[in-house]
C-alpha cells in the first residue's frame, strides 16, 4: 500500500493519499487545502485518483475537494448527514478567518456497510456521528489502519461544541464502533500524531472507563 499523509491548510488537517502499487489506483481522503502539494504526491507515485472521500464537512477537511475533483475527475463522497454543514462553509471560513471555498458538490453519500477501494485496498465505511452528524471513519482491515477524521485523536477526541456535535453520540461511536477494532490498529487522526487503538484504550483520558 502506498500511503502518504500530508498535513494541509492553516489547521494542518491530515490528508491521506492511498494507492495500490500494482494498479496505481488511488483515493484521497480529506483534501482540505494545498491541492498543488497533493497533486505533486499523486504525480510522484503515478496514481489515478478514483474517489475523493471526506470524513466530515468541516472546511479544513473539505475545502480543496472541488479543486481536486476538477484536476482528477474523481467523484466526491461524504455522508449525507453532513450536507447541511456544507451549506455553512462560508460561515465556517469566517470562524477561522480564511476565504470560503465556494459551493462543494457531493457525488455520492457513503455510510456503514459500504466499502470503497483503491485497487486491491478496500476500506469499510464506519458512520461515527458525534463530532458532526455525518462523521465517518475508514477502516482498512487487512492493513489494520483506521483513518479516523476528527472522531479520535492521540490522547483526545473530537470536539462536540460546533453545529452538529454531540458528546453523547461521539462517546457511543467511540465505545461501540471505534474501540471495537483490534488494539494493533494504527489510527490516522484528522490532525496531529498517529496512534493505535490499544494506546488510546489504555491512556486516552476521555476513553478510560472509571
Amino acid at each position: 500500500m502506498i500511503h502518504e499523509i500530508l498535513p494541509v491548510g492553516p489547521l494542518q488537517c491530515n490528508c491521506s493519499i492511498i494507492g495500490d502499487e500494482a494498479t496505481r489506483e488511488a483515493m484521497v481522503i480529506d483534501p482540505g487545502d494545498d491541492i498543488e502539494e497533493i497533486l505533486k504526491l499523486i504525480r510522484k507515485h503515478n496514481l489515478q485518483v478514483k474517489q475523493i472521500v471526506i470524513t466530515h464537512a468541516h472546511i479544513d477537511h473539505v475545502g480543496g475537494a472541488m479543486k481536486l475533483r476538477a484536476a482528477t475527475g474523481a467523484p466526491i463522497l461524504l455522508n449525507q448527514n453532513d450536507y447541511a454543514l456544507l451549506k455553512m462553509l462560508d460561515v465556517q471560513a469566517a470562524w477561522i478567518g480564511m476565504p470560503g471555498p465556494g459551493k462543494v458538490e457531493i457525488d455520492r453519500s457513503v455510510t456503514t456497510g459500504e466499502t470503497i477501494s483503491a485497487g486491491s485496498h478496500t476500506a469499510q465505511i464506519l458512520h461515527t456521528p458525534g463530532h458532526t452528524e455525518g462523521s465517518i471513519c475508514l477502516y482498512f482491515e487487512p492493513e489494520k489502519k483506521l483513518i479516523a477524521g476528527d472522531t479520535l485523536f492521540a490522547g483526545s477526541i473530537g470536539r462536540t461544541d460546533l453545529p452538529g456535535g454531540s458528546t453523547q453520540k461521539i462517546m457511543r461511536s467511540l465505545h461501540d464502533i471505534v474501540l471495537a477494532l483490534p488494539d494493533e490498529t494504527v489510527v490516522i487522526p484528522g490532525h496531529g500524531e498517529l496512534t493505535t487503538i490499544g494506546e488510546e484504550r489504555e491512556t486516552n483520558p476521555f476513553l478510560i472507563r472509571r
